[in-house]
């Protein structure tokens, strides 16, 4: 049985729980998202959920991530959620915390920076489809209603480019 790491809405370790009862409950939790560009920052690495998952399914997103598990640090996670989406290593930069709430999913997500041309290896439960996309056409799609986006992902990727990170230009740093 999986538990998840419970945190307050200023992101204070406060427990753990099932993920089921995570998602019944409406119970705030640790997430981390990634955000992958290739190593020369011109492209963004963006994948699309099966039609199997739980939250969000079928739909394009341009991190990838999870949520924290109990016992386990926003940073270990991060690495872990790389590996097993995306099948790469990489060194991860923090970038900054937000708070998401979207009906009863609410948590904390910790967002990170990893660079890698690859090669990607999915993880077939969990991503259907993944390739690059350049920067400036991430930032017409997240800013496009009709994309088919999950609402965390939009909202996390347009927070980095508003500076919610470090500074993003369409031509890479």
């Amino acid at each position: 049985m999986e538990l998840v790491a419970l945190v307050d809405p200023d992101g204070t370790p406060v427990g753990s729980a099932t993920r089921a009862r995570v998602r019944a409950e409406g119970l705030w939790h640790a997430c981390a998202a990634i955000v992958v560009t290739s190593l020369d920052g011109r492209r963004l690495y963006v994948h699309r959920r099966t039609d199997t998952k739980d939250v969000y399914p079928g739909l394009y997103d341009p991190t990838c991530g999870g949520v924290v598990a109990a016992g386990e640090t926003p940073d270990e996670c991060a690495r872990r959620e790389l590996a097993e989406e995306l099948g790469v290593t990489a060194p991860l930069t923090p970038l900054f915390r937000s708070r998401f709430v979207d009906g009863t999913i609410r948590y904390v997500a910790h967002v990170y920076l990893a660079r890698s041309d690859g090669p990607f290896h999915h993880q077939s439960e969990e991503v259907a489809w993944g390739g690059w996309v350049d920067v400036a056409e991430v930032r017409r799609l997240v800013a496009d209603p009709d994309w088919p986006v999950v609402p965390d992902g939009r909202e996390l990727v347009r927070m980095w480019f508003d500076g919610g990170g470090p500074r993003f230009r369409d031509g890479g740093w």
